[in-house]
């Protein structure tokens, strides 16, 4: 059976579908992939959760690259892969979707079941009190006063709502991802390398409890041997082929 017919056949019988997704399925709305040549691992230095928590020269660094790469991603739209994931959602295909992203595409996309495993860029969080703020106008004042914005409330520093290096993924967050993955009889992985742990774990752990993996990204990844089915290919065209038949 073709590749695509397979997918839709098994997306069409399941009970229970958990999409996983990483940074392939943004690369098309012109987010760079952070691991590809001239991403943002290449460009930048890391800089460390408590590196950031202990210096102030450390923050500046941090806010000077994200103030850098914000541009990029304010202008970033939803790509006709998350349109077609917040439609089955809407239609009760899938029941959600778990993302590696810090993008806030699905959700921009209309997808309502969203769990952020690393985060969201679209928000900033106090470090001592937790307030939440947009991020836009924290990375103009970055820009307009050379300082690392601090918590207007607490005066505590802010950072992006997302899951540094050395930093521990939200608990509720994994918690909730794990019980998407033991209730799933099938998983349908996009756009992930599937390195990144513990996110990448959780496919695996839905395979442990018998549910099916398919598995479609541009490059071969760790768990392709125990995937039922894996196809390396643009994610937008196929899921597009894919859509196009469970119609």
């Amino acid at each position: 059976m073709h590749a695509q017919a397979q997918a839709t056949q098994w997306i069409a019988e399941a009970q229970s579908v958990a999409v996983f997704t990483g940074a392939g399925i943004s690369t098309e709305s012109g987010i760079p992939d952070f691991r590809s040549p001239g991403g943002v691992w290449e460009k930048y230095r890391t800089v460390y959760f408590d590196e950031f928590m202990a210096s102030e020269e450390a923050r500046h660094e941090y806010w000077r690259q994200k103030s850098e790469a914000h541009r990029e991603f304010a202008r970033a739209a939803p790509n006709r892969g998350h349109e077609i994931l917040a439609r089955w959602e809407q239609r009760g295909w899938i029941r959600g979707v778990i993302t590696q992203n810090i993008d806030g595409l699905h959700q921009l996309s209309g997808s309502e079941n969203v769990l952020e495993l690393h985060g969201t860029a679209r928000e900033a969080a106090c470090m001592e009190c937790g307030d939440r703020q947009p991020i836009g106008p924290l990375v103009s004042r970055f820009l307009q006063t050379d300082s690392p914005p601090r918590c207007d409330l607490c005066s505590g520093p802010m950072k992006h709502a997302t899951i540094s290096f050395g930093q521990s993924l939200p608990t509720e967050v994994l918690r909730e991802a794990e019980t998407w993955m033991r209730e799933a009889d099938l998983v349908l992985a996009f756009g992930s390398s599937l390195v990144v742990t513990p996110a990448a774990t959780l496919p695996q752990l839905a395979v442990s409890r018998g549910a099916r993996l398919v598995i479609i990204n541009r490059d071969p990844t760790p768990l392709d041997d125990v995937a039922n089915l894996v196809i390396n290919a643009a994610l937008g065209s196929t899921l597009d082929g894919i859509d196009a038949r469970l119609k």
